[in-house]
């Protein structure tokens, strides 16, 4: 390996948890401040993956009456695909544990070079961090593998799925952030988002949601190419991205249970009001047998039965769990018990992970009341009214960390309505809702459920009551991705000198090159 030379004084040095990066002066696009929110739950993450899976090797080794067995091993490998900088390859080797080697790679030279000094600035061993450059599906392909794979991407994580898949260890670790929000949480490019992630978005109040199911189910449909199935642990939905964190395992049986995980979204445009249509079932066989079947016919008309509008349809997506409540329930408590400064962006991330570990987890995708209450234009009611109203009608009801101010439940949609007909009712109906409007077809549906106000006991989460940060307000100016890192310009092609003979190898040499600047470029 070549030496490293530069001089501190020519870069600017940024800090984040332990590492000091040196960043070219007045280059915005290695680093986003915004990101360090990402990092630190990803560190937070492994840990907690790491602590698990040793966990589970220690048992296995004291159940195995094998007299040969040796100890389990501790350490596991990491490969950051498109690591740009460095930086969060060299924060994970400082601040994690158990780590054997990180390979960090990047297609550009100086994204290598930038790796290599930041490396050796940090006192970091080569063999600790070792700098790759290549093209990451390539080297996803071509290196051995490994036991976490994280993919942080400028835009769609899409083109790296099936290399990630392949290259993670069974039982590892696969980090996946994805940008590209303009397409995965918004009917904007339909046909793009179906391209790229195998479905179709919705625009809705629970878009960002679906853009987690729609990311998750393109990394399971990678995954069971394989015949490995994929166990979401934590799926966040972030500021202008989305950041999942999946586990893969080598299981055919599991696999075999994914077309009831997935399946299809009815959604009415005009109400909001939503169903899930699973592509398969799991039943019971003879014995310890288990049946497959394919689903029955839709669980929704073509027009919506609550307001009589169009619906449409959006996914396939995964309709499974998005997180591992165990797993939230242990990554907070290391969260909380931590000291400040091993996580500067801590009081965020004990909100987000609170909310989550509060949401229903058997209840695809949610309702968000400003959407509901719009349809038969009236105010939104208070979150812990509505809240009791469905706690008192005898269903479950949770915030979710996707959208503030939105409601998931496991209460069916015509009780969802009773309660919003009923707070109606109290506050005055509208006197700009026509007869015969889809407004006026809601208001007008008789009730079927006892509807009562009366405060419960449950209605006021303990995170809003506890005050932490649910929602993360704008962080800073201008703070959205910032601009796609591109190599420098070439110069242009020198010109052939003035009098240069015909035949020479200067002439020659010009003549190869308005060749090579004539042929046409691949797309």
């Amino acid at each position: 390996m070549d030496e490293i030379s530069y001089t501190v004084d020519d870069f600017q040095q940024i800090s984040e948890g332990k590492a000091t990066i040196l960043f070219p002066r007045n280059n915005e696009v290695f680093y986003n401040p915004v990101l360090q929110f990402n990092r630190d739950m990803s560190i937070a993450a492994i840990k907690t993956w790491r602590d698990v899976t040793n966990e589970a090797k220690q048992q296995r080794y004291e159940r195995s009456t094998n007299p040969s067995k040796m100890p389990p091993s501790t350490q596991f490998t990491l490969l950051e695909a498109l690591a740009a900088s460095g930086l969060r390859s060299v924060r994970y080797a400082k601040e994690i544990d158990g780590i054997d080697h990180i390979v960090a790679n990047d297609l550009l030279p100086d994204a290598v070079e930038s790796i290599r000094r930041n490396v050796h600035f940090n006192g970091l061993s080569p063999q600790l961090v070792r700098a790759h450059q290549g093209d990451a599906v390539a080297a996803m392909h071509s290196l051995p593998r490994f036991g976490v794979v994280d993919l942080d991407p400028y835009g769609s994580a899409a083109p790296f799925v099936d290399g990630a898949i392949h290259a993670v260890e069974n039982g590892g670790l696969i980090c996946v952030t994805c940008t590209d929000l303009a397409i995965l949480a918004s009917n904007n490019h339909p046909e793009t988002c179906f391209g790229k992630y195998g479905g179709n978005p919705l625009k809705a109040g629970f878009c960002h949601e679906m853009a987690l199911r729609l990311v998750l189910n393109s990394l399971q449909q990678a995954a069971g190419r394989y015949r490995r199935y994929i166990e979401p642990l934590l799926s966040c939905s972030i500021d202008f991205y989305v950041r999942v964190f999946v586990r893969v395992h080598d299981r055919p049986l599991l696999a075999k249970t994914v077309a009831s995980q997935t399946g299809v979204v009815y959604h009415c445009r005009y109400c909001g009001t939503f169903a899930t249509q699973p592509f398969g079932t799991i039943d019971p066989g003879k014995g310890q047998s288990t049946k497959y079947r394919i689903a029955a016919a839709p669980t929704a008309a073509q027009s919506c039965e609550t307001c009589g509008s169009g619906q449409e349809i959006g996914g396939p997506c995964w309709l499974g769990p998005l997180h591992n409540k165990q797993f939230v329930q242990r990554m907070y408590d290391a969260v909380c018990a931590a000291d400040q400064s091993v996580y500067g962006t801590q009081p965020r991330m004990r909100g987000m992970l609170k909310v989550i570990l509060e949401e229903l987890d058997d209840t695809p995708l949610h309702y968000d009341i400003a959407t509901l209450c719009s349809a038969v234009r009236c105010v939104c009611p208070p979150l812990t009214k509505l809240n009791s109203a469905l706690l008192n009608a005898g269903y479950r009801v949770s915030g979710v960390h996707t959208h503030q101010g939105s409601i998931k439940t496991d209460a069916p949609p015509h009780v969802i309505w009773d309660a919003i007909r009923a707070h109606v009712r109290e506050t005055g109906r509208s006197s700009r809702i026509a007869a015969g409007s889809p407004a006026d077809r809601i208001l007008s549906a008789q009730p079927t459920t006892d509807i009562s106000f009366e405060p419960h006991k449950d209605a006021d989460p303990e995170s809003r009551r506890t005050k932490l940060v649910r929602y993360q307000i704008n962080p800073e100016k201008f703070w959205g991705p910032k601009a796609r890192h591109s190599q420098p310009a070439k110069p242009p092609a020198t010109k052939r000198k003035q009098g240069a003979e015909p035949g020479s190898e200067a002439a020659q040499a010009d003549e190869s090159m308005d060749l090579d600047a004539k042929k046409p470029k691949a797309n």
